[in-house]
């Protein structure tokens, strides 16, 4: 978890990251997992405004391959992302299970779906 303050706001960002989760993770466990941190971290902080919460899966780095500087190549890919602030906390549930303001990486959403979790 990083967070950052500007001024009076402070927007945190919770990265989830890897291929293997510490339990077999469907579609609906996957949705109450990120719920659950989302709540935790608005308990754990109340002047946390905003939490952006995101997952990422490696790729395959070969050899030789440039992985820092201006001619980068990236080692990992986004599959999941949300952006909560704080007075739309409550809502994070509903926006989970009908996509509003939440993006998907279409193969990671389908292996939940199907319960091959991740």
């Amino acid at each position: 978890m990083r967070c950052e303050r500007l001024g009076r706001h402070v927007d945190c960002g919770l990265v989830v990251s890897g291929t293997k989760f510490h339990r077999p993770l469907d579609l609906p466990a996957w949705n109450a997992e990120i719920a659950g941190l989302i709540d935790g971290a608005f308990a754990a902080a109340p002047e946390l405004d905003e939490l952006d919460a995101w997952a990422t899966v490696p790729l395959d780095a070969q050899h030789g391959l440039v992985v820092s500087g201006d001619y980068a190549k990236p080692t990992s890919a986004t599959v999941f992302s949300i952006t909560v602030p704080r007075a739309a906390r409550g809502a994070v549930r509903a926006r989970l299970l009908d996509g509003r303001g939440v993006f998907w990486d279409p193969a990671f959403r389908a292996s939940l779906a199907k319960g091959t979790g991740g």
